[in-house]
């Protein structure tokens, strides 16, 4: 496996090593010997998927806070996205910056985002699955987002999306989440 670093400490993109034959293909997607020996401790508790039906659907930008804030490893299994993670770390020397990695089925392609980040992505392409390890449980009274297009941030995303939850329609701001003191991992 190849890690690749991004401008965000500990936001990494993963490359795993695939193996082909007339059958197909065989990776490994997560080895915790691995990513060990590469200086990445996790200890995962729960996989996510969900399923996006059309291209413009944005999911985010989402995050969970103390004592169940969660570190993730997003892979996407059918179709193709823009993943992204932005910095909401409060002191942090990156806070506020973003990062974008397009996932995709064939780049086979993971990013790991630690805990203090929030996440969001947009869909591609129709028919989009997404998989991705916690290192937490997802905690209702914990979770919280921003909105994905906080002027503060600025994230690029390819098009404004044409599908998007109205939870998601209406988060608050990063500097209203912080004013709130909501920001603890």
């Amino acid at each position: 496996m190849q890690v690749i670093t991004t401008k965000l400490d500990g936001v990494l993109i993963l490359e795993p090593k695939v193996f082909g034959d007339a059958r197909g293909w065989f990776m490994e997607t997560w080895s915790a010997r691995k990513m060990a020996a590469a200086g990445l401790n996790f200890d995962f508790v729960q996989d996510n998927q969900s399923y996006s039906a059309h291209k413009g659907t944005l999911r985010g930008l989402h995050y969970q806070t103390a004592p169940f804030a969660q570190a993730k490893l997003v892979r996407c299994t059918r179709g193709k996205l823009l993943d992204v993670a932005v910095d909401i770390r409060e002191g942090s020397e990156t806070f506020a910056q973003w990062v974008a990695v397009e996932l995709t089925a064939e780049n086979k392609r993971q990013l790991l985002i630690p805990r203090g980040f929030a996440h969001g992505f947009i869909t591609l392409t129709d028919d989009v699955e997404i998989q991705y390890k916690a290192d937490n449980f997802y905690s209702p009274e914990c979770d919280g987002n921003i909105r994905w297009d906080d002027a503060q941030i600025g994230v690029e995303w390819p098009f404004a999306p044409t599908i998007l939850a109205d939870k998601d329609a209406k988060a608050p701001t990063l500097n209203e989440r912080l004013a709130r003191g909501e920001l603890k991992f």
